[in-house]
């Protein structure tokens, strides 16, 4: 990227700690990015964990010493005994991972650029302003969840207005848990796994949507009619899957499983034969008998490693070669990977991750409430 369109990105990203790739790392053949990836570990040994989303590359993950869902990776980190902890992952997910892990632990990002659109399209400005408008159209109690995929800010957000984090796997457990404390839940930022457990607790019919890119849209008395507003947000990846995507695969194989992300559409999960997490892929096509075929609806990184991981099985891409990666993954380049790593052997830390001290508290508070649940 050159420096005239690093700079006129920068207002995009959550952190204006950007640093640009040296252009000594900018066109390394994999080769000798390779060794010296692996030379700098050896170099730093225990003081440094890196840990690889399932949705990261294959030349990130063959790295990793930890692969999975982001909290469960911030969770390794956390009981791990390494100075250094960096996340080949995004923005928030580097953030929950600094809340989690002690204080001598430093979070690094390979490339700042990591941002997830999703958590973007939350933001606390427009999550303060949606609050007021919502608490005063009722004198019912809210209870604010917000999907792990957002920023600290918002996790604290929610912590101080008696709500908590959530996953998509205990989303269902996370809204038991605040209509016991309050009236209404506002669900942030995904609205497709928000509309997915309504379905699952029964409660389809009492849903709307809060649109914070149309506020004279959206009448705030008439929201709070309802027991569940969700916020108009949204993964691109899964967000693009379709229901004519699971009839095709059908038709060209009658016996080819289907399984998809809840943070897709309604209508995909309706469709699907399973419906899971990362970890709950990953653990069903572990699972499956030789000869099977599973067709995958989320990112394309983790279809390819489970084609690579279990070659008995047959694993497809849910829309063939129309799936996409998720591009606030692909910004973790392993050039930036062998940079940072360099850079720590060479005793510099770059792109460190820090949430502010009463923001982390606060959405502590959040994940702790999470866990007790």
């Amino acid at each position: 990227m050159e420096t005239a369109e690093f700079e006129t990105d920068l207002s995009l990203f959550k952190y204006d700690n950007l640093e640009q790739l040296p252009p000594a790392y900018r066109e390394l053949e994999a080769d000798e990015r390779t060794e010296r990836i692996e030379a700098a570990l050896d170099e730093l040994g225990d003081d440094v964990v890196i840990l690889g989303h399932n949705y990261q590359r294959r030349e990130i993950v063959e790295h990793a010493d930890f692969i999975g869902d982001s909290y469960q990776l911030s969770v390794e980190a956390a009981e791990s005994d390494a100075d250094y902890v960096i996340f080949g992952g995004v923005t928030f997910m580097a953030e929950s991972a600094d809340i989690i892990t002690d204080d001598d632990q430093s979070v690094i990002l390979p490339s700042m650029e990591a941002s997830c659109p999703m958590a973007g399209m939350a933001e606390a400005l427009q999550v303060d302003a949606a609050w007021a408008e919502l608490t005063a159209a009722t004198d019912e109690t809210i209870i604010p969840i917000t999907y792990m995929n957002s920023y600290a800010d918002l996790k604290a957000f929610c912590a101080e207005q008696g709500g908590l984090v959530c996953t998509s796997s205990n989303a269902h457990k996370a809204f038991e848990y605040a209509f016991e404390k309050g009236d209404k839940v506002l669900f942030l930022p995904d609205k497709h796994l928000g509309e997915n457990t309504a379905h699952r607790l029964d409660m389809a019919d009492e849903t709307v949507q809060w649109d914070p890119w149309d506020p004279e849209g959206t009448d705030a008395a008439a929201a709070v009619e309802n027991d569940i507003v969700l916020w108009e947000g949204y993964c691109q990846v899964h967000e693009r899957f379709r229901e004519d995507h699971i009839e095709q695969i059908r038709a060209d194989d009658p016996d080819a499983n289907v399984i998809v992300h809840p943070e897709c559409r309604r209508e995909v999960v309706e469709a699907a034969d399973v419906v899971g997490s990362t970890a709950t892929i990953c653990e069903t096509v572990a699972d499956a008998d030789p000869g099977e075929t599973w067709a995958i609806g989320t990112e394309i990184h983790l279809t390819n490693h489970l084609q690579r991981w279990h070659p008995e099985v047959n694993v497809i891409p849910l829309c063939g070669d129309a799936c996409m990666d998720c591009n606030a993954m692909r910004q973790i380049d392993p050039n930036y990977l062998t940079w940072v790593l360099e850079e720590l052997v060479a005793g510099r830390e770059r792109n460190v991750i820090e949430v502010a001290p009463e923001e982390k508290e606060l959405a502590q508070v959040a994940l702790d409430r999470m866990l007790d649940i």
